[in-house]
């Protein structure tokens, strides 16, 4: 069977998400990312444990917008948890056994050049029509960039964002304080199509909490949804109509609890996957 899962805000949590979205009393923590000599960001004892678990006798990959520098700051990877494919920097890159499939990349170099504006085309148009986004501003590699935002925009700024960076190749994503700009050629669902392809199967379980993970949760059989999350607010909307999608009853670090128990149901009654 092949896992695919968003790691922040659905499997793993960090100090800042954890205070903001709550964890149950009496529940412990394992220390997953160490950043300097701090650990920041954990997921649940029994997640860790099952996770573990499940990446023995399955493959587990990893589909995370961070880039592969901040992505290797999980220290559970490869060690204790056991991964083949790591998808990174929201799909610009694919890691095999820790190193970059350069074919993937080179390919996403093609595609950025034929379907999007420059990011400084971009952020000089967002100027023009009197966009201000207040906060610090942050580059993922060569591949995206994002806001660490003091406030957020209002709805209708939202708005005419997304509608800016559509029409120039571009699209937007809110995940708490963070807001992404992404060109349309970098997508979760692209890299984890390439690597079924690679491996001769098909991605049966999906987990994500936002509207980029949507890329590639459409294609699995099951899909796992943080009831916290960027894309279970638009769930039912015109554009993402689904019924067979599972969101959570729990929110924040138990959220991701439930989501690998859930998977690990599946495995056992579904050996065949």
């Amino acid at each position: 069977m092949i896992f695919a899962s968003d790691l922040d805000r659905t499997l793993i949590y960090s100090e800042r998400a954890i205070k903001e979205l709550g964890k149950p009393e009496g529940w412990r923590l394992t220390p997953v990312e160490k950043k300097g000599n701090n650990w920041v960001a954990y997921m649940t004892e029994n997640a860790y444990i099952q996770l573990k678990e499940l990446s023995s006798t399955s493959l587990f990959i990893p589909v995370t917008t961070r880039t592969t520098a901040q992505f290797k700051r999980f220290v559970i990877f490869p060690e204790d948890i056991r991964i083949k494919y790591a998808i990174t920097s929201n799909g610009a890159n694919i890691l095999l056994q820790g190193q970059p499939i350069m074919e993937w990349s080179n390919h996403i170099q093609k595609h950025l050049k034929q379907e999007s504006v420059l990011q400084v085309e971009l952020l000089s148009i967002l100027y023009r029509e009197g966009i201000r986004l207040a906060g610090e501003r942050k580059q993922a590699e060569e591949w995206f960039f994002y806001y660490i935002l003091n406030c957020l925009p209002s709805e209708s700024e939202r708005k005419s964002i997304e509608q800016l960076a559509s029409q120039n190749g571009w699209r937007i994503s809110f995940q708490g304080r963070k807001l992404y700009f992404v060109p349309k050629a970098i997508s979760k669902g692209n890299a984890l199509d390439y690597i079924c392809k690679l491996e001769g199967g098909k991605a049966v379980v999906g987990a994500g909490d936002s509207l980029l993970d949507w890329d590639f949760l459409k294609d699995c059989h099951y899909r796992f949804i943080p009831n916290h999350g960027e894309l279970a607010r638009h769930l039912g909307t015109v554009a993402f109509e689904d019924e067979s999608s599972i969101i959570t009853k729990n929110s924040g670090v138990s959220a991701g609890e439930e989501i690998i128990q859930q998977v690990c149901k599946l495995l056992h009654f579904n050996p065949i996957y």
